[in-house]
């Protein structure tokens, strides 16, 4: 099922709805503009297996371009567009697109357009960009049809580079018509029961693996979208109830986001019409879920994947209050925790992660990076494969999640996981975000540091910084307490809600002084 399908069985229905523009796009305007594009870029002499860069914010644009590669056969590369030129530019060349498609509404994308080597395919949405034909004029001519063959599309995201330079992640095509439904995201819709009457409810970056993935899923089941411009928690509460939203997808630092609204803002609202509120992309505080289980009820619903899709575990609220901070039991082949020379490791004990592909998925390269795409897979079972995150199995086979490899900090010997300090300190009312890396120590390697953007109101401190750290201390032990507390006006963190921790690391590793860098660069 795709756009095409829906818009023979009900046309005017809305396929999405953009709530800040007001922005409406029903099933027959997506086919027609979708087709249009196809038509367009077919002329311009993409064929099957060709790769479209799209440098796009959550309009309604967004979609037109996603449907219009997924029924032409193309790689569809969605660029995260808060990058900077440079870093956007890099994706787009390395990806070998031979078609832009940019968002007027984003004011680097003239500069991304100079920047990219050889693309000759540029199309802007929604306005004028210097270097880049409006995509809008260039397709008001192409015939609103489908292409006489039309072949299914597929992603070509990239890693996000939270630990080093993005890789982009491929797969074979599907050698299938888009009519017939992209077999991946059937399996998420069977899971999560989307159907017809369901209302979708994005509150995240559309160029995200997860929000790009829900959003087409929703679409090939024939659904409504609503993709918020950008999440605003008190703003989104009231989409729920307005759109009457059955189904939603968030990361941890939304809820904590929702949570720390007023009592009298968070039960201002009905939200009653949820089915399925999914979460994933990031390791929840078990506090965190147990309360949003308390205030929503037991609708929330985990799992855990990658861009890479090499497992895909799975969790119900139910499931997870008798297995707190579990992210679930993987849906396919079993999950392997092996050590750094390949070996299974037993129950209980953290190691690397290894899996499968998910349902539906056929296996990855990372494009033109051999040495990444083996370093991946395990040593003594290649079929194995591993993005480099770290957890254990119980007896029951649920999967409990560490950190990531790259995240460890090794202190007198001793492994450190930062994400059970940050999770500590989730919900303290004096801590806006927070960030635990290791920093160099003389004599013990690394030492910990827990970096901290502190609540609205609350004026940083070195008081604050011992609370902190007692904080900690009491909850964990003095091993895991951060030895220093700095703190920045903001961390760096994604948009999808994940730390860039590699530019934090990069600051204190390329001084000994980290504080002087962060004051330098004004975070």
């Amino acid at each position: 099922m795709y756009p095409g399908t829906h818009a023979l069985a009900s046309p005017d229905k809305p396929a999405v709805i953009c709530p800040g523009s007001g922005e409406t796009l029903s099933y027959r305007a997506l086919d027609d503009q979708s087709n249009r594009l196809a038509q367009l870029l077919h002329a311009r002499g993409l064929r099957r297996g060709d790769h479209v860069a799209l440098y796009c914010d959550n309009n309604a644009g967004f979609f037109v371009a996603v449907w219009a590669c997924m029924r032409s056969g193309f790689y569809l590369t969605p660029i995260n567009w808060h990058l900077a030129p440079a870093e956007a530019a890099y994706i787009v060349d390395d990806c070998d697109a031979t078609a832009l498609i940019a968002s007027a509404a984003i004011p680097a994308a003239a500069e991304l357009g100079a920047l990219v080597r050889d693309c000759p395919n540029k199309l802007a949405i929604g306005g004028e960009v210097p270097g880049f034909t409006r995509l809008e004029t260039a397709t008001a001519a192409m015939p609103a049809r489908p292409l006489e063959k039309e072949w299914l599309g597929s992603l070509m995201g990239y890693s996000s580079g939270t630990t080093g330079k993005p890789k982009g992640i491929v797969r074979p095509l599907w050698d299938r018509g888009p009519e017939l439904g992209n077999p991946t995201l059937q399996s998420t819709a069977d899971i999560y029961e989307f159907g017809p009457d369901m209302v979708y409810l994005s509150p995240a970056p559309l160029y995200h693996a997860a929000p790009i993935a829900h959003t087409m899923a929703t679409i090939q089941a024939g659904g409504t979208v609503v993709a918020m411009e950008r999440f605003e928690p008190e703003e989104a509460l009231r989409l729920i109830e307005r759109y009457r939203i059955t189904h939603s997808q968030w990361v941890p630092t939304m809820f904590i986001r929702l949570l720390k609204l007023p009592e009298a803002v968070r039960s201002r609202y009905d939200l009653s019409s949820q089915r399925h509120a999914v979460h994933a992309a990031a390791p929840c505080p078990v506090e965190v879920k147990r309360r949003m289980i308390d205030w929503w009820g037991p609708i929330i619903d985990e799992y855990y994947s990658s861009t890479e899709a090499v497992a895909f575990t799975t969790i119900t609220s139910e499931e997870w209050l008798a297995h707190p901070g579990s992210v679930g039991r993987n849906r396919g082949k079993p999950l392997h925790i092996c050590d750094d020379d390949g070996n299974e490791l037993p129950v209980g004990q953290p190691g690397q992660i290894y899996g499968e592909p998910m349902a539906g998925a056929a296996a990855f390269t990372y494009h033109k990076a051999a040495d990444k795409t083996g370093s991946s897979r395990n040593p003594l079972h290649p079929e194995w494969v591993s993005v480099g995150d770290v957890g254990y199995l119980d007896a029951e086979g649920y999967l409990y999640l560490t950190d990531r490899k790259s995240f460890m900090i090794i202190s007198g010997g001793v492994n450190i996981y930062p994400q059970q300090i940050e999770d500590a300190l989730a919900l303290h009312p004096k801590v806006g975000d927070v960030a635990v890396i290791g920093v160099p120590h003389p004599e013990l390697g690394e030492e910990v540091k827990a970096i901290v953007e502190a609540a609205p109101g609350v004026e940083p401190s070195e008081t604050l910084g011992e609370e902190i750290r007692a904080f900690v201390e009491a909850r964990l032990g003095r091993q895991l307490a951060p030895r220093t507390v700095d703190f920045v006006d903001q961390l760096p963190r994604l948009p999808t809600g994940k730390l860039y921790k590699k530019a934090l690391r990069d600051r204190y590793w390329g001084t000994a002084d980290g504080r002087t860098i962060l004051a330098a660069q004004g975070s």
